[in-house]
């Protein structure tokens, strides 16, 4: 069979906009927000996860502000704009390198320096601090060009990222003083910037970062900009239509259920509490070239940072599925990392699902960062090797897909007795997470703490044919878990579908840290 080129390319790894547009890639067009955003203001910071396409958005601006027109050709702002003004740009960006010493920071800010000194004829010999380089570099650009300068900083948190962990605190000082002093002229020369535009996927403090740049505009949850970043619904359904269609045909589905299995992976975000629905785009450009349904985003890797401050916090798992928070918990610092909340919403592994009352609602955008998130916790509390974790999860499943819970429970038995003894806990909470962890990974559909009108039922996982309605008890019998279930009627809800339903009752015991036994039910066989 003769190769034939592919009609419709998409820009994966392709974070230039010039390179995009030269190239004919497939572009989801944002140019009506920039040029809103050009029009409106002048200093913005804007927090969006990682691969979310913040980078390319600084890139459009790069190309705007240089005024190439001719990239511009057939997008909203073409029609929008009408004086192409050419202005000096100084763009960089802090995701090119790891921060794993002072060095790297010292280095790549001296590279970047230097080739805007040689590029606006800045005198090579009057080196002095990054701010003063900084400085003499905006102030030449705008003497040698007449026009008021550019700034576009990318990523500008990566190196305190980098740095996040208990045992790198005293580099992270040194890096942000660093990152400080470079960024310390900026308040004092706003008369030569006539765009500035910052991201990042963190907030921390504008004090110690920005030294006094109090006139930033933070728009990360401005709703006039929640779909800067992402594929809104309407946009999916749109642009990339026939490649829905082609990824239906491939994976014999018909267009609606391949529809519904991209909402399913890969939608749910919410950048403020009326944003529309926004798709992951790196999940969603990859899913529609390579035709299967990966986990894109999430195998590039969780942060390291996150899950050390997860199990240093001691936090419930299965709360993560449904959290509160004020709005103030969106302003805080994450300088120190200690409030997990924010720092998982602004990561992209948490979002926006509802808003009353005052309170946002946050949980797991879609089942890609679900599960991805959850098994990334899984060494954090299991001995096994990820290989026999594997294994031991899906022969769990098999064994409730098909209705068998003694060999389900056996094999749970001895998960739990595998775990580490200084990783285990004494309490029942520590006990159901453990639990929620593994049966959500098996991707049964969990739920913990279901309240009835009589209590509360400790889980129910569901799958295609099986209700299992589970009392989680603390040193005392199975039979006594068992008939709590009866006595507050926990399986009466259930019993009118389709679905068997087998309950379960398990004893835990504290000293043994294990499951001590169980005794199963099947009122409907």
């Amino acid at each position: 069979m003769a190769f034939t080129l592919p009609t419709r390319l998409f820009p994966i790894g392709i974070q230039n906009f010039e390179q995009l547009r030269t190239l004919n890639c497939l572009y989801v067009d944002k140019t009506d927000l920039v040029y809103r955003m050009v029009h409106e203001g002048w200093i913005y910071f804007l927090s969006r996860p990682r691969r979310f396409g913040k980078s390319l958005l600084l890139s459009t601006l790069e190309a705007y502000f240089e005024g190439k027109k001719h990239l511009f050709e057939g997008l909203a702002i073409e029609k929008l704009e009408q004086d192409w003004t050419v202005y000096p740009v100084l763009h960089i960006s802090f995701a090119r390198t790891r921060y794993d010493a002072l060095f790297n920071l010292e280095e790549l800010l001296d590279d970047q320096l230097s080739e805007w000194e040689a590029e606006y004829g800045c005198p090579l010999h009057e080196k002095g601090t990054f701010g003063k380089r900084f400085e003499r570099v905006i102030r030449q650009a705008y003497e040698k060009t007449g026009k008021p300068v550019v700034i576009l900083i990318d990523e500008y948190d990566s190196p305190m990222l980098d740095s996040s962990g208990e045992k790198d605190k005293e580099l992270q000082k040194a890096l942000r003083d660093v990152t400080r002093g470079f960024f310390s002229p900026l308040k004092d020369n706003v008369k030569f910037i006539r765009f500035l535009f910052i991201t990042g996927i963190t907030k921390f403090s504008q004090m110690s970062i920005f030294s006094e740049l109090n006139n930033l505009e933070n728009i990360s949850m401005t709703p006039a900009y929640g779909n800067i970043c992402g594929i809104t619904e309407s946009e999916l359904f749109t642009v990339f239509k026939p490649d829905i269609e082609e990824l239906a045909d491939f994976n014999e589905e018909t267009y609606e259920e391949a529809c519904a299995h991209l909402k399913r992976r890969y939608d749910g975000y919410h950048f403020n509490h009326r944003s529309e629905d926004i798709y992951n785009p790196f999940s969603i450009i990859n899913v529609l070239k390579s035709k299967e349904y990966g986990s894109y985003w999430y195998s590039t890797g969780t942060p390291t940072f996150l899950i050390e401050l997860l199990r240093s916090r001691n936090m419930e798992l299965e709360g993560l599925e449904e959290c509160e928070c004020l709005p103030e918990a969106f302003d805080k610092s994450t300088e120190m990392l200690t409030d997990p909340i924010p720092v998982l919403y602004q990561s992209g592994y948490l979002t926006i699902k509802a808003f009353r009352n005052g309170l946002y609602t946050l949980g797991f955008p879609n089942e890609e960062v679900r599960y991805g998130f959850l098994r990334s916790l899984l060494p954090a509390v299991m001995a096994h090797s990820e290989i026999e974790n594997d294994m031991s999860t899906i022969a769990m499943m098999r064994s409730l897909e098909k209705g068998d819970i003694e060999a389900c429970m056996t094999r749970l038995r001895s998960f739990i007795a595998s775990i580490p003894y200084e990783k285990k806990s004494d309490n029942e909470s520590r006990f159901e997470t453990i639990f929620y962890l593994f049966f959500t990974l098996m991707g049964q559909l969990v739920q913990t703490q279901v309240k009835t009108s009589a209590g509360r039922i400790d889980a129910v996982v569901t799958n295609a044919d099986y209700v299992y309605v589970f009392e989680l008890k603390v040193d005392a019998t199975p039979e006594e878990a068992l008939a709590q279930i009866d006595d507050k009627g926990y399986a009466i809800a259930y019993e009118a579908g389709h679905r068997k339903v087998v309950k379960v009752g398990v004893s835990y015991d504290k000293q043994t840290r294990g499951i001590a036994g169980w005794k199963v039910n099947i009122p409907n066989p």
